[in-house]
């Protein structure tokens, strides 16, 4: 959507067509719907906008819940927007810090300032495009925001407002990993931080390197997916110098800090571990491994094991059922010997397309007779091909 269609949206007639739309259900179903109100009288480009919204509040419903069908948003930003769960937590740290008002530089579609005021705050929200600064200043109406369409670099603060930045990582529709070409750039966002109590949402993958010395680093997953890694300064940074790892799943949240030096390699117990993304990513094992008494299987691969059964909500349980030196057929026989029904492939530190493996042992397992009739409420199986040293191996597993 190009601003001329958004404005056209946000007029008393575009926000009446559509409040006035079915839930979306199909593509299909949008076509009639298009020819429909066209016959109506409406203009094909609010049209366009208003199905547009629909679909997209549809997809928004994982991020927003029951908020999605109440906001504006762009393909992109809708890509790109905090989830609000992730928003709220982003809310909760600023509070801890004693802030009652934020700038959002680089707001979006205004995700993180609904959770700050949602939370008590009032405060400043920027972008730079346009577009979506109209968008987020509809999302935020009800709320003490003022929305600006502004760049980061030219606001002006008073000394005592907490900062949340989100440099657009973006640069001619694709994603750029170069600090340079953020906008605003890494540089400037960290030179403004240092003066400040301020929040800074970026990629995953951002390297360790380039964390400031003085910055707390939080890996956030939800529901298992990586999804950010928040870096905390002044009175926001709790743990200044350190990192962490927050996961967020049906029962809360969670987190753990990265304490502890690299776990040390062993063999494989009963048991085998799947750490979660962000505690992968916050270099957290060392800690979980000393929490529960794990080591992991080799210095460079991130499973842990042990003897024991362990609860965390950040480390997937799976009981060792076998290890052998990985080879096709070998690995297919013990699958048959175990009942298999269906295998799901897992791999770190193999050269292995784990998808196609799966789908290449289930085949062979559907031929054979004597695997069919030794299924009879056997398990699902998962297999992790990895490297132990300088060997490969395939472990099989089952979830228990």
């Amino acid at each position: 959507m190009t601003l001329e269609p958004a404005r056209a949206l946000l007029t008393p007639e575009g926000m009446a067509l559509l409040r006035s739309l079915p839930p979306y259900r199909s593509a299909d179903d949008t076509l009639a719907l298009s020819t429909r109100l066209r016959r109506e009288g409406h203009s094909p480009e609010l049209i366009a906008a208003a199905l547009t919204q629909s679909r997209l509040r549809a997809e928004a419903s994982a991020k927003f819940g029951p908020f999605a069908e109440h906001l504006l948003y762009t393909a992109d930003g809708l890509q790109q927007a905090t989830r609000l769960t992730v928003a709220a937590a982003h809310a909760s740290r600023l509070q801890r810090a004693g802030i009652t008002h934020f700038a959002d530089l680089g707001c979006g579609l205004g995700a993180d300032s609904l959770a700050f005021a949602a939370a008590g705050m009032s405060g400043l929200a920027v972008d730079a495009d346009e577009l979506t600064a109209a968008l987020a200043a509809f999302n935020l109406a009800d709320w003490p925001v003022e929305v600006r369409y502004q760049r980061a670099e030219d606001v002006t603060l008073p000394a005592d407002w907490g900062v949340f930045l989100d440099p657009a990582r973006r640069v001619a529709g694709r994603r750029t990993w170069r600090p340079e070409e953020f906008a605003p750039s890494l540089d400037w966002v960290f030179d403004l931080t240092a003066r400040r109590t301020a929040g800074v949402k970026l990629g995953p993958g951002l390297p360790h390197e380039l964390i400031p010395a003085a910055a707390e680093a939080e890996w956030v997953s939800d529901g298992g997916e990586v999804v950010e890694v928040g870096l905390w300064f002044g009175d926001a940074a709790e743990r200044p110098g350190q990192t962490s790892a927050l996961r967020h799943d049906a029962d809360g949240w969670h987190r753990v800090v990265a304490e502890q030096d690299d776990p040390q390699p062993g063999p494989v117990g009963a048991w085998l571990y799947e750490p979660d993304g962000a505690a992968i990513r916050a270099r957290t094992l060392g800690t979980l491994a000393a929490q529960h008494s794990l080591h992991t299987i080799d210095p460079h691969i991130a499973y842990l094991t042990g003897d024991d059964r362990v609860d965390s909500p950040f480390l997937r349980r799976y009981q060792v059922l076998e290890q052998l030196p990985f080879d096709r057929r070998a690995l297919l026989k013990s699958l048959r010997a175990h009942g298999a029904r269906r295998v799901t492939v897992k791999k770190r530190g193999a050269d292995i397309d784990p998808a196609a493996l799966a789908k290449q042992l289930q085949k062979q397992l559907a031929k054979s007779r004597d695997a069919e009739a030794s299924a009879q409420g056997a398990d699902d199986l998962t297999v992790f091909v990895t490297r132990v040293g300088d060997r490969h191996c395939a472990i099989l597993t089952k979830t228990a």
